[in-house]
Formats: C-alpha cells, structure tokens, sequence
C-alpha cells in the first residue's frame, strides 16, 4: 500500500515559491529538500495543511492567501527609531537590516523612510500581506 502524508509524518519535499507576479522568493532548487513534521506548526498553515494526502514522487500547485501564510501586514510593526541609533551607519529607503532581538533572535527590518532625526524601520515579515504560490514535490514520508 501505498504511503500518503498524515499529520504527525515527517517528510521531506522540493518546492519553489512565487509571489503573484510571477517572481521567485524561495525555493529548494539546488539544496537539500525541506524537512519538516506536518501539523506542527513548522511552516506556513497553507503549506502544512495542503501536504496532506499527497504521495512520494507527487507533484502540487497551490495559492496561499496571506491569511494562512505570513498574515496581513500590520501599520503598529513599523516603527521610528532616532538617527542617532543606527551610529555611523548610514541606511537607504529599501534596504534590509538585521538586528539582534532580546533573547538574541534575529529581527529583520526593512528602511521605509529617512529624515534628519529619525528613521522608520517596518518589522513585519517581508512576504506579510502577500498571497504565496508555491510548486510542492514530496520526496519522502517517514
């Protein structure tokens, strides 16, 4: 009989996630294949909950509404920070910038605006408020 995925499997897939329009945010081209335990919160609610029922060697297109993905974007996660803060470093509208959070994780903020006092950092994740495509292979159950 045939294995297919269940809650609580550990599996392994290839996968290739796009934005709306087209253009490429991640994939597993060129690297080890995502492993993961499904249903417990690993990855994005879509991806989790769309593997299930699939079999090794199965290949699956899906659209996942940001809801199930990184959520809406929310306005309280941009924040300003005086100029003084960033010391000699001299930030861009657009640009990443990585900062070290109070247990010591990585918090990631993206540049929206630049005055002479302050700057306003956007702590949401970058693919917040964004429907996710994805191209999902399973290549494994355990």
């Amino acid at each position: 009989m045939e294995k297919i995925v269940e809650k609580g499997n550990k599996i392994k897939v290839h996968y290739t996630g796009t934005l709306e329009d087209g253009t490429k945010f991640d994939s597993s081209e060129g690297r080890e294949p995502l492993e993961f335990k499904v249903g417990e919160k690993m990855v994005i609610k879509g991806f989790d909950d769309c593997v299930v029922g699939m079999k090794v060697g199965e290949e699956k297109e899906i659209h996942i509404k940001c809801d199930e993905a990184y959520g809406q974007a929310k306005p309280e996660m941009v924040q300003k920070l005086p100029i003084a803060a960033l010391g000699e470093f001299k930030a861009e509208i657009g640009q990443m910038l990585a900062f070290k959070g109070p247990q010591g994780q990585i918090i990631q903020a993206k540049v929206e605006a630049i005055d002479k006092e302050s700057v306003s950092l956007d702590l949401n994740h970058p693919l917040s408020g964004k429907n996710l495509n994805f191209k999902i292979k399973v290549v494994e159950i355990n």
